[in-house]
């Protein structure tokens, strides 16, 4: 038996009954489509995004904020000069006190004690100070700094510079401190700050004749000054030197704006070679220009005392440099202190001009000084003659 010798009335049935199998599962397959096409097609309402940005992640522009539709303006309160919660508020100038060490000596440099606040008169630039504080300082002990001159230019200067160094050590007490430097070409530190005085004579017996005959005084000066802007209170310099500058880099302007804007700082200078200049003098071998120099050098060196408030000596004999040390000691010891705050304010770095007067209170007139005797007395007000303002910009 095979297929093909089948009858063909027997066969439509099968093919009827496939057929309409598979037209059944094609209608089923094809509705899900055609109803998920009309959905599709169908539009439907979205929800705006929400303000402030896009909905999900569909869309390029986010959609600006908007104000609530019910939101008011938020009231201003009136604007008032000044309200009664704030309290009121002043700017302050922080002036920096000014404090200005001075010495009243007679004519022999005798110190005069005993003298009142209501003595003391202090100009600024003209205008009458009001003094915040006063003292008188007895028997203080001392911080200072003696630079002296030791190069080979004479054997006369390298003589007095040695004696009066000598000199001034011996004035020293326990509680004082004391550097010594010295300078030709260079300045040389020979002993910083102590209160040995065995340590500063055997630094002083050390000193030989240099190689270099060269002085350059405004180096030394200017950069002793510097190392003394680190040290707190009243310091000194004793200076020990004729007074020439041969080499320096720096000039004497720049020296005297250093001490315009120093603070705490007194100079004392000794003059070397007095007593060769006079032996040079008499005897002719002194020329119109190296006495010039000479000329300048003496007050180049009463200038520097002066603006700091020290004293500047001139020793022509060996007895008299024992003398001067004894004043400057005393100087230093025994001096009145007064501060105040200036009544001109402005912090602009500007120099100001100090001046000290003694006054009797009961009429303003200037002070007469008498001794036991009742004899009237010559005296002298030393104090420095100025000081550069603070400047804001520094």
């Amino acid at each position: 038996m095979s297929l093909s010798g089948t009858k063909a009335g027997h066969s439509w049935f099968p093919r009827v009954v496939i057929v309409g199998l598979f037209g059944l599962a094609f209608a089923t397959f094809a509705s899900p489509a055609q109803n998920s096409q009309s959905s599709s097609q169908t539009p439907q309402t979205q929800a705006p995004p929400e303000a402030g940005g896009p909905s999900g992640d569909i869309g390029p522009m986010a959609v600006p904020k908007k104000k609530p539709e019910d939101e008011k303006p938020v009231e201003r309160a009136p604007k008032v000069k000044n309200p009664e919660e704030i309290g009121t508020f002043s700017l302050k100038v922080d002036v920096p006190l000014v404090n200005l060490p001075i010495n009243v000596v007679t004519n022999n440099g005798q110190f005069i004690p005993g003298l009142r606040q209501e003595n003391f008169k202090v100009l600024e630039d003209g205008v009458p100070q009001k003094i915040d504080t006063f003292a008188q300082q007895n028997d203080k002990p001392l911080t200072a700094v003696m630079l002296i001159e030791f190069a080979s230019n004479s054997y006369a200067f390298m003589y007095d510079a040695l004696n009066a160094a000598y000199s001034f050590t011996g004035q020293l007490k326990k509680e004082d401190w004391i550097a010594v430097e010295s300078y030709d070409m260079q300045t040389h530190l020979l002993v910083d700050f102590t209160q040995d005085k065995n340590q500063v004579m055997g630094a002083l017996g050390q000193l030989r004749i240099p190689g270099f005959s060269e002085t350059n005084l405004f180096d030394a000066l200017y950069d002793t000054i510097d190392r003394l802007e680190g040290v707190e209170g009243q310091k000194y310099i004793v200076l020990i030197c004729n007074g020439i500058d041969t080499f320096s880099k720096l000039n004497y302007d720049k020296v005297l704006k250093k001490l315009q804007g120093s603070k705490n700082i007194t100079i004392f200078c000794i003059g070397t070679g007095q007593a060769l200049r006079l032996y040079l003098e008499g005897h002719g071998y002194m020329g119109p220009l190296p006495n010039l120099d000479f000329l300048q050098a003496d007050n180049q060196l009463r200038t520097f005392a002066k603006m700091t408030g020290g004293r500047a000596y001139f020793p022509r004999f060996q007895a008299e440099f024992p003398e001067d040390f004894a004043d400057i000691a005393a100087d230093i010891r025994n001096q009145y202190v007064i501060s105040y705050r200036p009544s001109n304010t402005k912090q602009d770095g500007s120099w100001r001009k100090v001046k000290v007067e003694l006054v009797d209170p009961q009429n303003g007139q200037p002070l007469i000084v008498q001794d036991q005797h009742r004899k009237k007395l010559k005296y002298e007000v030393i104090a420095r003659d100025g000081y550069k303002a603070k400047n804001t910009v520094e």
